[in-house]
C-alpha cells in the first residue's frame, strides 16, 4: 500500500515502511492472513502517549497541581480523543481489517479499532524516528485538547451542575441524545439536545458528542436561572413573598 498521503499527514515520512503496516495491522486480519497485528505497538504508543502528554502538561501549565495534571491528562489522552485524531488523518482508509471488521466499510470503523491504531502508529514513529517526531504529533493534535480541559479541571462540569439544579425539584430523568453530525467526518460538529423528564431543555452543539452535550447543559443552566430571574422580579412573586 502507498502511504504517501498518510505520511504526508503524519508530517512524518517512515524509513521503514513495514513498521507503519504493522501498526495499521488489526487483530482480524493478523488472525485471517497469520502476520503481526499492532497490539504490541499498541502497548508501547500507550505508554509514550502518556509520557509524552505529562511533560508537556507539566511544562506549560505549572499552576496545575498534581491531581489536576492527571485529570487534565486523563480528559485528553482517551479513547474519543484518539479517535478524532484517527479520523482527522484519515486512518480508516489505510487499516487492514478482517473480514468481519471490512463489512461495516472505512466509513465505519469501529472507534476503539481507530482510537488504538493512534497508538500503534506512535509507538512505530518512535522506533522507525526517536521521540522528536513522536513529541510533534502528540503536541500538535492534542495541544487544543490540553488547553480547553486545563481551563475546566477542578470545575463541576455543565452536566452535574445541571443534575443538581434539576434534583433540587425531585427526581430528575435527564437524557442526552445526538440529533445531528454535521459537516465532513475530519471536521464533525456534533449537535446535541437535553431532555429532561421527556421535556426538551435546550440544545447545543461540539466538536465531539461530549462537548456538544457539555453545551447543551450549559445552555439549559443559563435557561433555568433566567426563568428564576424573571419569576423574581416578578409582582406576583413579590406580592407573595412580600418583598
Amino acid at each position: 500500500m502507498n502511504y504517501s498521503k498518510l505520511e504526508e499527514e503524519l508530517e512524518y515520512t517512515f524509513k521503514n515502511k513495514s513498521l507503519l503496516t504493522t501498526a495499521l495491522t488489526h487483530t482480524s486480519y493478523a488472525n485471517e492472513k497469520k502476520t503481526i497485528s499492532n497490539e504490541k505497538l499498541e502497548f508501547l504508543g500507550d505508554s509514550i502517549l502518556e509520557f509524552l502528554s505529562s511533560i508537556y502538561i507539566y511544562n506549560n501549565y505549572p499552576k496545575l497541581k498534581e491531581g489536576e495534571m492527571t485529570k487534565v491528562r486523563a480528559q485528553v489522552v482517551c479513547e474519543e480523543s484518539l479517535y478524532k485524531i484517527a479520523k482527522k488523518h484519515k486512518f480508516n482508509l489505510y487499516l487492514n481489517l478482517g473480514k468481519s471488521e471490512r463489512m461495516l466499510g472505512k466509513e465505519n470503523v469501529k472507534m476503539a479499532i481507530l482510537a488504538d491504531s493512534v497508538e500503534a502508529v506512535i509507538a512505530a514513529m518512535y522506533i522507525d524516528g526517536g521521540l522528536e517526531p513522536v513529541n510533534n504529533f502528540i503536541i500538535e493534535n492534542l495541544k487544543e485538547e490540553i488547553k480547553f480541559a486545563s481551563k475546566n479541571v477542578g470545575q463541576k462540569d455543565y452536566k452535574t451542575v445541571l443534575q443538581e439544579l434539576l434534583q433540587k425539584s425531585g427526581e430528575a430523568n435527564i437524557e442526552y441524545k445526538i440529533i445531528k453530525e454535521l459537516g465532513p467526518d475530519h471536521d464533525k460538529i456534533f449537535v446535541s439536545e437535553v431532555i429532561y423528564n421527556g421535556k426538551i431543555l435546550a440544545s447545543g452543539e461540539g466538536k465531539s458528542k461530549k462537548l456538544a452535550e457539555m453545551e447543551a447543559a450549559k445552555f439549559a443552566i443559563l435557561k433555568i436561572k433566567e426563568g428564576w430571574n424573571l419569576w423574581k422580579n416578578s409582582i406576583l412573586f413579590q406580592y407573595l413573598y412580600h418583598i
